[in-house]
């Protein structure tokens, strides 16, 4: 039986969100009271399993008092404060961010990143082609996973899952500075002469297919990559005793990724990579 810790009790917090009375837990952030109140605020490098880093400034919004726009993903809410999400200020914060991403990498595997362009009338294109920053083929230097620097917007979940959040091993870092700094290994080596142990848990929190499982690399090649057609079964890793969960991505009756649940209390969406690649013999029909 999985036992799930109820935590410490907190008292809830009253405030307004565009002029609603909400109440959130003492600890959340705006973003979280935002989400429960039912609101939809973009969001790129923020994620659910890691500390806020504040790198995309998409999910800005408007706080009564405050002299600048503030991150909801990581302001936490306070008693009596104002929010409001879609001033015109905040849109055209928003707009403006999604032009200068957009315009500088390639955005076409980034979830919802398209809606949000339609809905903030953002237009990359502006800027001219000598924004761009599109002169690297994907490095396929190994047959796990695939890191395609042209779709980096260097919001640095990747360090944050390698280092000490989650894997501790260190392997991901910044190299360079300025316009010149990228997510790379250690000396910008090949990733089969790095540290990395291939957990596969820098794919995990990616949210623009930067970086990517080999799998679904080559489907996209091949045009046959269809999430429309893929079902999920979670189920529980049989490799050893830990109990991760694993859920599988199957298209065509093919296993084509492996994930996990991020709100497991064991893995946290974290695998091990036996429990994220090593599913070959599951479907091995020789």
């Amino acid at each position: 039986m999985t036992v799930t810790p109820l935590g410490i009790p907190r008292r809830l917090l009253e405030f307004t969100i565009d002029g609603e009375p909400v109440r959130a837990p003492e600890g959340s952030t705006i973003l979280d009271a935002c989400r429960a109140a039912g609101k939809d605020v973009p969001t790129l490098c923020e994620g659910d399993t890691l500390r806020p880093k504040n790198a995309c400034r998409v999910c800005v919004v408007e706080v009564e008092g405050a002299r600048t726009l503030v991150p909801a993903c990581s302001r936490k809410a306070e008693p009596g404060m104002e929010v409001r999400t879609d001033t015109e200020r905040a849109r055209h914060s928003r707009k403006v961010v999604l032009e200068l991403l957009a315009s500088s990498v390639d955005l076409s595997t980034t979830p919802q990143v398209a809606e949000w362009i339609k809905e903030y009338e953002a237009k990359p294109d502006r800027f001219g082609p000598d924004a761009a920053r599109l002169n690297e083929e994907p490095k396929v230097d190994n047959d796990l996973y695939v890191r395609d620097y042209d779709k980096c917007i260097l919001c640095y979940k990747c360090v944050d899952a390698c280092g000490d959040q989650w894997q501790n091993t260190f392997a991901i870092s910044v190299a360079g500075r300025g316009f010149d700094a990228r997510i790379a290994v250690e000396h910008d080596a090949p990733l089969t002469d790095s540290a990395c142990v291939y957990c596969g848990n820098c794919i995990e929190v990616c949210p623009t297919g930067a970086l990517s499982f080999k799998s679904e690399f080559d489907m996209r090649a091949a045009g046959t990559w269809d999430e429309t057609q893929q079902t999920e079964t979670t189920t529980v890793c049989a490799y050893c005793g830990v109990g991760c969960n694993l859920t599988l991505h199957v298209q065509d009756n093919e296993i084509v990724k492996v994930t996990s649940p991020h709100d497991n209390p064991v893995t946290h969406g974290n695998l091990c990579i036996k429990g994220r690649f090593g599913y070959q013999h599951v479907q091995n029909r020789n």
